[in-house]
Parts: structure tokens; C-alpha cells; sequence
């Protein structure tokens, strides 16, 4: 059925991710140091302040915005085994323009809709005041064309350095509006400087390598013929883009309606504890980022059945191994480790972050099987997990946020995760057998 045994790729999946987890470990502790600094020097008022700002910016360009990079992984593939450099170039041109009509019309909404809804969320006047400006933080996700070529390209090396260069400026200018007493205001400056960087370096390497690689095709020019050579495109392009829409709201509504609900204080502790316990996602989105080329290649060369799942269940084994310590500590000394990063002001978050460990075990599963659905041109299914998961138990977090306060996110975190997990398994192995029992 295929050429390419289950081995080799495992074996390359394996480079990818090791290429990418020293950037993304890396990054970690980077945060770590930025988090602290930003955590102790605002408190858990300010320090929620901060970070509803700058989820409301994420949240909105993550609706607006217009992502390719799944195409550019999956058609891209296409033209590599064809040797067809004029598609893969059409290609490329067609994903930039997309993405960057997109990530304007979102950089317009939120500079709209910041100053508008921010009081209402929990923002500090200070806050409001910036809140037009720091709309173009919302550029530091449009970026995915040039990541979605680096992936097919293959330089995961680069991925991962460039996955250092935003927490380092964010923790250089953390350092400093804590020395000059910035407050509020100078940490939103240096979020804001780090988001535009984290931008424009990605579409330097991209478009650095691009050329490199593809030689006399040129980076701008026609893009006719492109929705005709690549099949069902558009179709493919929305079912992708609402599958990482509904997948980051999932993760960006609740600290919004913590918000709107209990205030900035419950959003300090509350985004304290995600960053914490983000660690145990990392594993996991590198390694879904790293697999995803590797799908997608098992899948045009025709190994959509077992090849697919055999690989997807190894790609979880090493999830799973590389988080497992990390949960433990977090299970265990939950407390120790909200104080030791916060101070005692955030002692309040040790109960959540016990509840939201649990949750982002239980999401290890998740990217990993979501690149497997969208390898197998099903981006509708993860889509639907996704957002099945999301708002039929965003009901719940309202109830629970009243019942229980703050620690209620963290049970309605649980119950989520489960049940997407549960959803993207049983869509990859029906779509999977059912291939295979066609092919």
C-alpha cells in the first residue's frame, strides 16, 4: 500500500521533534523567567490586567485570521513528489496573500473592538488607554505561511530557534519596565515589541529559505491556476482554519469570561496556573507541528490505514513518556510551585492548577491526532471535536465559575479535554479503516 515503512516514519518524525524541542524547551524556561518577573512585579491584579489584554488580541485575530499553513504542508507535498516548483510557488504566493488580507482585517477588528468591550472584560483604565495600539500584537500569529514552508522544507532547526526569539524579548523587556517601575503600561510595551518581532522574523526566514530552495520561482507574481491544480483548496483552507480557530478559543475563552465573571484578580491566578502547567503542552504541539509533515507525506504515498495509526500511536507514546514526570511534580506540589513563581498572593491557585494538570494530560492526545485528521484531508472532523468539545461545555463553566469560583475552570477544563480527546480518537480510526477498506 506504501513505500515508506512505519519505522522510518517514526524515525523522522523523531529529527523533526528533536529539532523543534530544544527551541520549545528553551522558550520554556524563558517564560518561566518572563512569568515570574511579570507575576511578582504587578500582582495578581495588574498581572490579570496583562494577561486579559492580551488574550482578547489572540482571541480576535484567531477568529479573523486566515491561516495556510496545513495547505501549504498538504498541497505542498503534492508538488514536491511531482518536482512541480512553479505549483509549490503558486502555492506559496496564494497561502501569503490569504494570510495577509486575513491578519489585516483582524489587526482592524481588534483596534476596534479592544477600546469598546475592554472595561467590560476587566481592564484597568491604563489598559483601555493602550488597547488601540496593541492591536498589532495580533500580527505575532500571521505567520503561518512561512512556518507551514519551513515544515515542508524540512528546516525544523530553524522553527525552534525562531520559537526563542519572542520570550527573549519578552524577558528582556520585562527586566526592564521592572527596574524602571514601568508598571502596567511598560509590560504591555514589551509584549507588544515581542509580537511584532515574533512576526516579521518568521516571514524573513521564510521567505530567506524560500529562495534558497526554489531557486528562479519567484516570491511575488500570478497566482492563476492555483485553486485548479490543488483540488479542493478553499474547501480544504476553511476546514483547516476553523479547525485552529475553535482549537486555540478553547483554550482563550475561559480567562475572557473569568474575567467578565470574578474579575482581573481570579484572571492572575488563573493564568498563572495555565502557564504552569502549559509545560505539559508542549510535548504535545511540538510534536503534532513535527509529525504533520510526515502524515501528510504517509498519506499521499497511500498509507492512510495502519501506516497512519501505527505512527499516530507511537507519536502519543512519546507524549505521554516526555510529560509524565512533569504531572507528577504538578500533582504533588501544586502549592509549592504557585508560591515559589508568584509569591504568596497566588497561593489562591494551587487547588486550579491540580484540575488543569489533569486537563492538559488528557490534551496530550490532542495535536498529535488532530495533524493525523487533517493528513487524511478530514480538517472538518477535528473541527467538529474541537468545537463540539468546547461550547457544549462552555455552559458548564458559567455554572461552575458560580458554584465553585475560581478552581470551577479547572473542572470544566477536565471534563473538555476528555471529551475532545475522546472525539479526535474515534474520528481517526473510523476515517482511517474506512480508507483502507476502499483502498
Amino acid at each position: 500500500m506504501t513505500t515508506v515503512p512505519p519505522a522510518g516514519i517514526v524515525r523522522r518524525i523523531y529529527a523533526n521533534l528533536a529539532r523543534l524541542i530544544g527551541g520549545k524547551a528553551g522558550a520554556g524556561v524563558i517564560s518561566l523567567g518572563y512569568m515570574i518577573i511579570a507575576a511578582r512585579e504587578l500582582g495578581p491584579t495588574d498581572y490579570g490586567v496583562l494577561m486579559l489584554v492580551h488574550t482578547f488580541a489572540m482571541t480576535v485575530g484567531g477568529i479573523v485570521e486566515f491561516p495556510g499553513w496545513h495547505a501549504i504542508v498538504r498541497y505542498g507535498a503534492e508538488a514536491l513528489e511531482a518536482d512541480d516548483r512553479g505549483r509549490l510557488g503558486r502555492l506559496l504566493r496564494f497561502a501569503g496573500a490569504v494570510e495577509l488580507t486575513g491578519g489585516a482585517a483582524a489587526v482592524a477588528t481588534a483596534a476596534m473592538l479592544g477600546p469598546l468591550f475592554g472595561a467590560r472584560l476587566g481592564w484597568s483604565p491604563v489598559a483601555v488607554g493602550f488597547a488601540l495600539p496593541y492591536s498589532f500584537a495580533v500580527l505575532a500569529s500571521i505567520r503561518a505561511t512561512p512556518a507551514g514552508y519551513l515544515q515542508l522544507a524540512g528546516r525544523f532547526d530553524l522553527l525552534g530557534l525562531h520559537t526563542l526569539l519572542a520570550p527573549m524579548v519578552r524577558l528582556a523587556g520585562a527586566g526592564i519596565a521592572a527596574a524602571i517601575g514601568a508598571g502596567l503600561h511598560g509590560f504591555l510595551l514589551a509584549w507588544l515589541i515581542a509580537a511584532l518581532i515574533e512576526w516579521a522574523s518568521l516571514w524573513v526566514i521564510g521567505l530567506w529559505v524560500a529562495r534558497r530552495e526554489l531557486g528562479s520561482v519567484p516570491m511575488a507574481g500570478s497566482m492563476r491556476g492555483v485553486t485548479t491544480e490543488n483540488d479542493g483548496i478553499w474547501r480544504f483552507m476553511i476546514g483547516a482554519n476553523a479547525d485552529v480557530t475553535f482549537g486555540e478559543l478553547a483554550g482563550r475563552i475561559p480567562p475572557l469570561l473569568i474575567g467578565a465573571t470574578l474579575g482581573s484578580v481570579a484572571v492572575g491566578l488563573y493564568s498563572l496556573a495555565q502557564r504552569v502547567t502549559s509545560v505539559l503542552a508542549v510535548p504535545a504541539q511540538v510534536l503534532g507541528q513535527a509529525a504533520y509533515a510526515e502524515f501528510a507525506r504517509v498519506v499521499a504515498a497511500g498509507g492512510h490505514g495502519a501506516p497512519l495509526r501505527a505512527a499516530l500511536n507511537q507519536s502519543l507514546r512519546i507524549a505521554l513518556i516526555a510529560a509524565t514526570p512533569v504531572v507528577v511534580v504538578l500533582l504533588l506540589f501544586g502549592r509549592q510551585v504557585a508560591v515559589l513563581i508568584g509569591g504568596p498572593a497566588y497561593a489562591g491557585a494551587a487547588g486550579l492548577l491540580v484540575w488543569l494538570t489533569l486537563a492538559r494530560a488528557i490534551l496530550l492526545a490532542g495535536p498529535p491526532t488532530s495533524a493525523a485528521l487533517v493528513a487524511l484531508g478530514r480538517p472538518s472532523l477535528s473541527v467538529t471535536a474541537n468545537l463540539g468539545s468546547a461550547f457544549a461545555t462552555l455552559p458548564l463553566l458559567f455554572v461552575l465559575l458560580e458554584e465553585a469560583g475560581i478552581e470551577g475552570a479547572g473542572w470544566q477544563a477536565v471534563v473538555q479535554a476528555a471529551l475532545a480527546v475522546g472525539l479526535l480518537l474515534f474520528f481517526v480510526r473510523r476515517e482511517s479503516q474506512r480508507r483502507e477498506a476502499t483502498a
